[in-house]
């Protein structure tokens, strides 16, 4: 017990946020291969959906929480008490917008992704505008490096979710894809655990100073505009596949994305280290640049492996994870991981520009996002050629990222 307090002593908060990090990950990958198994190919792409969606969410509010953590540095005292209050009105608002349209027009969404029940939208609708308040929490426990209570908010929600998720598909007689969305919109409660509000009052109006709100305004509008082309990157072909093929066939290519997906998911552990990083060493006048190369440096090595193992071992993965019925996405495994791996690299440098506010790669990844729905609407006959379509878009996105990259350092 003593030598486990001394090793504990000597792990940094940082190091205990991407122990953390990993951990929620492989709860989140265990949520999604128990449903796999459970549901099979056809009532999982139901499930997938609801995962896509969550994570369409995760983005959105990552508009909230990346805001909230830049300016945490930024600001101290009523300016940092005056934009936080200001930011949990504005988080609730889009939360409670969102939540309408996802009720509203939840048959429509249930005949355009042929799902078996439009009250799965309905269910999750209702507490989105939590997932948003959840999201100030975390940028503000990100921003002020309290990795501990970061973790644990991470570690709530994930446990919850996967606990809560199950029960209701192995005892309750609702319809799979209720039964997953109702696990999804309680993890949004246990999620606020911890949080402190303490000064936050929805009624006081904002005292933000003009020059201030403008700059936030702007960091927002823009952080919001590259979170949607995230949105359109990483789950339009989920969506798009859902729509244009199968219900089997979506199953199987949700299965495929999901393992595909584990570099972008680690990579983001990153992401979320490097922002107020980089913003408190432009702060002081230090060096930023060591900062990104460390980190792109761990994404391509975990690239790599991830890559390698996909290409030598894809059945084996495949049957370990969601089982023989989903074997013959084994041939595609490597593509999409290279597919997201590229993402994942060229993820990188848009937010080091984001931190730094250099706005321009936010624009190139908006044209390629629309690019990618564009290219897939267009080459659709098969599974592989989607997943080939995107290596192509995130090939030209990594491309323009790291040209840019080098143009600013020669005008420097």
């Amino acid at each position: 017990m003593t030598a486990f307090k001394l090793v504990l002593k000597k792990v940094t908060p940082e190091q205990l946020f991407m122990g953390s990090v990993l951990l929620v990950n492989g709860g989140n990958y265990l949520y999604n291969l128990l449903l796999g198994r459970m549901l099979g190919p056809e009532a999982y792409a139901d499930a997938a959906l609801l995962v896509t969606l969550l994570l369409v969410l995760s983005f959105l509010g990552m508009t909230f929480q990346l805001a909230t953590t830049k300016f945490a540095v930024i600001f101290s005292g009523t300016d940092w008490e005056s934009f936080r209050n200001r930011t949990y009105k504005q988080a609730i608002a889009v939360g409670t917008g969102v939540a309408a349209i996802l009720i509203y027009f939840a048959k429509e969404l249930q005949a355009l992704f042929h799902t078996s029940s439009p009250y799965m939208f309905v269910a999750l609708g209702f507490v989105i505008p939590l997932y948003f308040v959840m999201s100030v929490n975390r940028g503000t426990y990100q921003g002020k490096q309290s990795f501990n209570s970061l973790s644990m908010t991470y570690q709530t929600e994930m446990w919850s979710r996967l606990l809560i998720t199950l029960a209701f598909v192995l005892f309750s007689p609702l319809d799979p894809g209720i039964s997953v969305a109702l696990g999804i919109a309680f993890s949004f409660l246990f999620g606020l655990i911890p949080s402190n509000f303490k000064g936050i009052s929805l009624a006081r109006p904002s005292l933000l100073n003009k020059q201030y709100a403008k700059r936030v305004n702007r960091f927002i509008f823009l952080t919001l505009g590259y979170e949607i082309t995230q949105i359109i990157i990483n789950n339009s072909d989920v969506l798009m596949v859902k729509h244009y093929f199968e219900a089997g066939d979506a199953g199987l290519y949700a299965s495929l994305a999901l393992i595909g997906r584990v570099v972008y998911f680690v990579a983001w552990m990153f992401v979320m280290l490097l922002l107020p990083d980089v913003v408190r060493k432009e702060k002081n006048g230090e060096a930023t640049t060591p900062v990104l190369f460390r980190y792109v440096g761990y994404v391509i090595l975990l690239s790599l492996s991830i890559i390698t193992a996909c290409s030598f071992f894809p059945e084996l993965i495949i049957q370990l994870m969601f089982g023989e019925a989903y074997v013959s996405m084994a041939g595609l495994l490597w593509q999409y991981a290279l597919a997201t791996s590229l993402f994942a690299v060229g993820n990188i440098f848009t937010y080091y520009f984001l931190s730094l506010d250099r706005y321009f790669p936010v624009i190139i990844s908006g044209v390629l996002g629309l690019s990618q729905i564009a290219a897939v609407g267009l080459f659709h006959n098969s599974l592989e050629q989607v997943v080939q379509v995107q290596i192509g878009i995130m090939l030209m996105l990594l491309a323009s990222q790291l040209l840019f990259f080098f143009l600013r350092k020669r005008e420097a």
